[in-house]
């Protein structure tokens, strides 16, 4: 079995979303991601690239194939959008 549907659901709760907010980003239904969730659907590409776009991991992680260190640039890549969050919000108050 794939392992997209465990990181599929792994990365949507490590967010603390539901499915149904998840599905509405990811510009699907609740039903599809519950789908492609429990291994009843494969996604197509275009999806596999929106969905690591949106989780902001490499298509390897999604799939299961992570190299030694992927969780660490997982986590990385969360610490960057933080931070660049961080520097968008000082930069306003500069404003």
């Amino acid at each position: 079995m794939s392992e997209f549907p465990k990181m599929m659901m792994k990365l949507r709760i490590e967010r603390g979303m539901s499915q149904r907010q998840a599905a509405a980003e990811l510009g699907i239904s609740q039903a599809l991601l519950s789908h492609y969730e429990n291994g009843l659907r494969e996604p197509r590409l275009d999806f596999l690239i929106r969905a690591c776009d949106y989780y902001g991991v490499p298509a390897d992680y999604m799939l299961g194939r992570q190299f030694d260190g992927g969780e660490d640039l997982v986590r990385i890549a969360e610490r960057l959008r933080e931070l660049s969050a961080e520097a968008d919000r000082l930069v306003e108050r500069r404003k």
